[in-house]
């Protein structure tokens, strides 16, 4: 459904995908992660077609990724960034439909699934016609990701699509994307810089490091049997991180 085929991406004299090889089956929820510059995220735009890779080849619901492909290919995948990427000057409820008046859809159409993804994202109707500046964060993210799904793609890319959030708000959305995604069946990606959310919302773990996969797996095996010295010091490291923040917040 998704692959990545020894790609590498360069910028200036650093290479940011190292002949990355990475597949997602159909249905799979998988998380990328790794730290800052590890190319996570850059390996994310290279499926959505935003960055073109200098080597290798990128696959999307089971077709290459070329220039004469692509515009087609991303009407089958919705795309959240963090803070929702929404356009400042439309109201929530013309951001969602965007997508789909682009793609010429009648006015009763859009109507009824903004209608259906509200109740989806159990987001009150009346905030629709609020700009994106008077919602806050989490609603911020429930618009976002109803204009990624209004044209009930195959496929849902995210990238850090909860990073900006408060605590108590992320963890509210957590538990709602894992309950989304189980209910859509649909194939997702997502990236994150936090093992604990990536074992929260995906069966699969790809850690990365230095544009290159370090270990792939379920956090068990990450845990438990980490693959070298820098998968086991990162699984330590998030563990204290989380450790430090629970009893900050005792």
């Amino acid at each position: 459904m998704l692959a990545l085929r020894d790609v590498v991406k360069t910028y200036g004299d650093r290479r940011v995908l190292d002949g990355v090889t990475l597949e997602v089956a159909a249905g799979a929820r998988v998380a990328l992660i790794g730290p800052s510059g590890c190319g996570k995220s850059t390996a994310l735009r290279v499926l959505t077609g935003l960055v073109r890779a200098d080597a290798g080849e990128a696959w999307l619901c089971d077709q290459a990724l070329t220039p004469r492909t692509v515009a087609g290919l991303r009407r089958r995948l919705g795309y959240v960034i963090q803070d929702g990427g929404l356009f400042p000057h439309l109201t929530a409820r013309d951001n969602v439909a965007l997508p789909a008046r682009h793609q010429g859809w009648a006015r009763d159409r859009v109507d009824a699934r903004i209608a259906e993804l509200a109740a989806l994202m159990r987001l009150p109707e009346p905030l629709l016609a609020r700009h994106p500046v008077q919602l806050s964060g989490g609603q911020r993210q429930r618009v976002a990701l109803m204009r990624a799904l209004i044209l009930d793609p195959e496929v849902l890319l995210l990238d850090e699509p909860l990073g900006a959030l408060d605590p108590m708000v992320r963890a509210e959305l957590q538990d709602e994307l894992r309950a989304l995604f189980a209910r859509l069946g649909k194939t997702v990606l997502i990236v994150t810089h936090d093992l604990a959310e990536a074992a929260h919302l995906a069966d699969e773990i790809v850690l990365m490091r230095d544009g290159r996969i370090a270990q792939r797996g379920p956090i068990g095996a990450l845990a438990d049997q980490p693959a070298d010295d820098f998968v086991r010091r990162f699984v330590r490291a998030q563990r204290r991180l989380h450790l430090d923040d629970e009893g900050a917040g005792g």
